[in-house]
């Protein structure tokens, strides 16, 4: 197999030498050599050690290289990719990919030009983790109940220090820079946006739905704070940014935002910036996938293995379905989601605030489950958990609340992830 790279960043460079390193493995696992044979750049004059075969600085001279039958595309971006993407697929050639914003968006269009030409994109979603092969194939016999992941690295490293080490949020997010976990501009991270793309690309293949990123609930996980920290501690859980999909009759519910998970559940136990994955399937119950799900080399194992598989002349749907999947399933609007909520008050230390506080809560039919008033110099806090109720109703509360006198700042919400 000839392959064509376009982007030769981190991940491609790895892919290049990973590709070189290991060819005999790869060769004899693929049934045929893969062989880079050309790349595109946008800087030609960058040092390159890894990479021993042509380059250059126009993607159209890869994409009309007749000897070429795969391109690798690992350029980033979302309409420029896209472009490239159609053009492999209008060629005939093979595609492989490890872009999740492209495909969060495009991932129907493309399956559509395809036809049978196969697309990999593995490495578009928790880097090593062979998660969309095992919700593809692997559990292809199952009804998928709900996936639950913590799919971004750099939140994860970033809540597990304010728990493990207390560290405050500003704190955490600067050592995740200084390492290289969080770009300088780190908001498609903390913002819930990069995990949302992951989410949808994992719920199309599950359910077979289209949803876009702006029809979903995201929330990142900008306003936690040493209290949130607290309440977990004090009530057995950890706090972790979760991508939620879950089958709810006839209605697909997807959601992303911060959640305090039960101790007792092993998605709670990712730390770090290792990602964590839970399917629940019908038949074979749950099942866990833990692993790297980002860097050079656990990425471009992802699309290594999309070349294996495609040289096995493997041609499977890019989805997993040829017909329509779930015929019926719709996605669940976001105000019907129901859930248990944590909720951060700051108020003055008046008497009868909590009482006016229940009462919010009792109009829009919301009881309270645990309550917890730390001692603060600067007034006072309040920190509570509610009984299940539906996001509708939070969210009006949450209104009502934040227009009390005595509520010195904009009340904060956290959703609670129960044991299913």
């Amino acid at each position: 197999m000839r392959i064509g790279i376009i982007g030769l960043g981190v991940v491609g460079s790895s892919v290049a030498q990973i590709l070189q390193t290991n060819q005999d493995v790869i060769a004899a696992r693929a049934g045929e050599e893969i062989i880079p044979v050309i790349g595109a750049v946008r800087n030609l004059h960058k040092s390159r050690a890894d990479v021993t075969f042509r380059l250059v600085d126009d993607v159209n001279v890869v994409l009309n290289d007749p000897t070429i039958d795969t391109i690798v595309e690992l350029m980033g971006g979302i309409d420029e990719a896209y472009v490239v993407a159609q053009k492999t697929l209008r060629a005939g050639k093979n595609l492989v990919t490890a872009n999740k914003a492209m495909l969060a968006y495009y991932r129907y269009e493309l399956q559509e030009i395809a036809g049978k030409i196969p697309i990999g994109f593995e490495a578009s979603v928790a880097g090593g983790i062979p998660i969309i092969k095992a919700l593809r194939d692997g559990l292809g016999a199952n009804h998928i109940l709900e996936i639950c992941g913590i799919l971004n690295g750099t939140c994860n490293f970033i809540l597990t220090n304010m728990f493990l080490h207390n560290m405050p949020y500003a704190t955490a997010l600067a050592k995740a820079q200084e390492l290289g976990y969080a770009e300088a501009d780190p908001s498609f991270d903390v913002g819930g946006f990069d995990a949302a793309h992951k989410l949808l690309i994992l719920a199309s293949i599950a359910y077979g739905i289209d949803a876009k990123p702006d029809s979903i609930l995201i929330e990142g996980i900008t306003d936690i704070s040493e209290d949130e920290i607290a309440f977990a501690r004090e009530f057995g859980y950890s706090l972790k940014l979760l991508a939620i999909a879950r089958k709810v009759g006839n209605e697909v519910e997807l959601r992303v935002h911060p959640a305090f998970v039960p101790l007792s559940e092993m998605i709670s136990r990712v730390d770090g910036v290792m990602n964590g994955i839970s399917v629940v399937g019908d038949c074979v119950g749950e099942t866990m996938y833990y692993g790297a799900g980002a860097g050079g080399k656990a990425t471009a194992s992802a699309v290594i293995s999309d070349l294996i598989e495609i040289a096995r002349c493997k041609s499977t749907p890019m989805l997993g379905f040829k017909k329509s999947l779930e015929s019926g399933l719709v996605l669940r609007e976001k105000d019907s989601i129901r859930s248990r909520y944590y909720l951060r008050l700051d108020v003055a230390d008046e008497a009868g605030v909590l009482a006016q506080v229940a009462q919010i809560l009792s109009s829009e039919n919301i009881s309270i489950r645990s309550l917890l008033q730390p001692s603060s110099q600067k007034g006072a806090k309040i920190l509570l958990s509610t009984h299940l109720c539906n996001e509708k109703h939070i969210k009006s509360a949450m209104d009502k609340l934040a227009t009390l006198q005595f509520v010195r700042h904009a009340p904060v919400m956290i959703r609670i992830k129960d044991s299913q």
